[in-house]
């Protein structure tokens, strides 16, 4: 078995490379641009780990991380133009940098992309990939939707919880799944290692919307409170808003239609008043505690799972 870090090297060196045509250059550049600022990519690697964790690597599989990869990318590009994002990884969004409708046409072409290698799957195992990629496209474009109606309304957790389900977990749950369908694992396997995805994904929101808030910027790579600012819906501010009573109430909503400077700060102070920080620790514990439940029901030797359980407790416990 092989560690999330020596397949992230073997996934590289099969995708590092240009993926499109050279002309019209304007088109292509747009999204080789995006490839080459190159994110985690923990979504195709965990589609290897999910393959290698019931029989060697099958050689269809990079088609499939390709195409997940592919079609992680084409979200964010359209994530970026939904949300106005000026940058990503650090560098101009793809918008900002080739105009709106060229990022938009990238974004397309990508997924068309992903499709051409999902089509090279050898044909005994096409259908089934098929259909669990396609269920999964459409729950994430659901879940995008949901995000975007969330900014106009109240909203309650386990409205939240579900959006977060949709828009982030079920890719992470079915990169895994994908790769086990290649590695030939049975349907109640398939389905264990497909809720450990999805309760490794919302753990991973919750660590991520903590690190905004509460993460040390030195580690975290960023100026923390920048959901804070922008009055970005998160398991916190949700908390907060459900059990802030008093002064605190009163303040967080005031906050929630000012900018003062100190509104981080404040904000802050409220969350620690009404303990969601601790809160959102225990939420965390509690959906690692069932990933890890599901990752034991599957039906492989314990060794074969110590990859997927290091890279759980790497991405539940980083600090950026």
């Amino acid at each position: 078995m092989q560690t999330f870090e020596q397949l992230s090297k073997i996934f590289a060196a099969h995708f590092d490379r240009r993926h499109f045509p050279s002309e019209p250059a304007s088109l292509y550049d747009a999204g080789q641009y995006f490839l080459d600022l190159e994110g985690k990519r923990i979504r195709p690697v965990m589609c290897l780990m999910g393959n290698e964790l019931f029989n060697e690597i099958h050689p269809d599989v990079y088609e499939v991380a390709t195409a997940i990869e592919l079609f992680h990318n084409f979200s964010l590009i359209h994530d970026d133009i939904m949300d106005n994002a000026p940058l990503r990884r650090g560098k101009q969004t793809v918008h900002e940098k080739f105009g709106h409708a060229t990022a938009l046409l990238a974004g397309d072409m990508m997924l068309v992309t992903a499709y051409d290698h999902l089509n090279k799957v050898h044909p005994g195992y096409i259908r089934s990939i098929i259909d669990l990629f396609n269920q999964t496209a459409r729950e994430v474009c659901e879940g995008q939707q949901l995000d975007m109606d969330f900014e106009k309304k109240q909203v309650h957790l386990n409205e939240y919880l579900h959006m977060i389900e949709l828009k982030t977990s079920v890719l992470i749950a079915a990169s895994l799944r994908l790769g086990a369908i290649l590695g030939g694992a049975g349907e109640g396997n398939q389905r264990h290692l497909y809720e450990f995805g999805k309760c490794l994904g919302t753990a991973f929101q919750v660590q991520d919307d903590y690190l905004d808030a509460f993460g040390d910027p030195s580690k975290f790579g960023k100026q923390v409170g920048g959901d804070i600012r922008s009055n970005k819906k998160t398991f916190l501010l949700i908390k907060a808003l459900e059990s802030a009573t008093g002064f605190n109430a009163k303040e967080l909503s005031r906050l929630l239609n000012e900018n003062p400077d100190d509104k981080v700060e404040r904000v802050l102070q409220i969350f620690r008043d009404c303990g969601v920080d601790n809160w959102a620790f225990n939420l965390k514990e509690q959906y690692m505690t069932t990933a890890e439940r599901h990752l034991e029901e599957i039906a492989v030797l314990s060794s074969r799972k110590a990859p997927l359980n290091e890279l759980a407790a790497y991405l539940i416990k980083r600090e950026h």
